[in-house]
């Protein structure tokens, strides 16, 4: 990175004040000494395909992608890497060679939370993952790259669920809500990829999963972060299962943009871990950047 040009780069996102993402980014400006900017941009849904195409007068190297623009971010790009085109949404945004590049880095955020906190994961035994939004499709991707062979979406829709198995292929199958004691029962990995136990939802609901029915050495995680600790995580943990909470996936999905940007590849630390949580108000909601 040319030290004569402070470089910028943003989230943006509709609405975005909620964003941790800012925090994130200039802690590690900070750390590393960069003579850089990283901002939040509210953009509103029917302006983001010129938002998008503006990037460079404005003067940005790329940045992140947020609800609810990650699909036009995905068809406003000249060119994506294999998870952003797997996954099906664009989530960081960066320049090679006056081309925009999209990628998606929320799969490989997922599986560096659970490298951190649940060593031996990937060696758990078949993963049963709750929903099937587009965070289950980066779930999915990141447990099919680790090697999972029998991959289970639960969702009340079920057609979704088919959906989502058929676009990730062999190993993967839909099923309902009413088949999650069965299902439960030889788990070793239990992924919450909905709005459950998310401050602010109720956690009284058909997809409820009761970790009672869980194998002892099952891994359970969720990738919502407030309340840090879910109602699922909670009673995980009661039973004595190894649990793990959706905020290092948050800090681990922003390392390859700020890296892009700034060309330094930074490290999630505790320092930033404990930063982020303090930050946290106990009834905001969000899952992601």
């Amino acid at each position: 990175m040319a030290d004569s040009v402070p470089v910028s780069a943003f989230v943006c996102g509709h609405p975005i004040a909620h964003s941790r993402s800012p925090k994130i980014h200039n802690h590690w400006l900070r750390q590393y000494g960069i003579a850089g900017s990283y901002v939040p941009i509210d953009v509103l849904p029917h302006d983001a395909a010129t938002f998008f195409s503006t990037l460079r007068s404005q003067g940005l190297a790329g940045g992140n992608v947020t609800i609810p623009h990650k699909e036009a971010a995905f068809a406003a790009v000249e060119r994506r890497d294999e998870a952003a085109d797997l996954i099906g949404a664009v989530n960081t945004l960066w320049f090679e060679d006056d081309l925009l590049i999209g990628g998606n880095t929320d799969a490989l955020g997922f599986a560096a939370n659970l490298d951190e906190f649940a060593s031996g994961w990937t060696q758990s035994g078949p993963a049963l993952v709750l929903g099937a939004g587009g965070a289950a499709r980066a779930v999915i991707h990141a447990l099919k790259q680790r090697g999972f062979r029998d991959i289970r979406i639960v969702n009340r829709t079920v057609a979704r669920a088919v959906e989502l198995a058929d676009r990730f292929g062999m190993g993967i199958s839909a099923h309902p809500p009413a088949a999650l004691r069965e299902l439960l029962s030889d788990a070793g990995l239990l992924v919450n990829t909905t709005a459950l136990g998310m401050a602010g939802k109720g956690d009284a609901d058909a997809m409820a999963a009761n970790p009672e029915m869980l194998p002892r050495h099952a891994v359970v995680t969720d990738i919502v972060y407030v309340p840090l600790e879910t109602p699922l995580l909670a009673a995980a943990r009661a039973l004595g299962l190894k649990t793990v909470d959706g905020l290092g996936m948050l800090l681990h999905q922003a390392v390859p943009g700020f890296e892009r940007w700034f060309g330094v590849r930074p490290n999630v630390t505790r320092e930033l871990r404990d930063m982020i949580v303090a930050d946290m108000a106990p009834t905001a909601s969000v899952r992601s950047s």
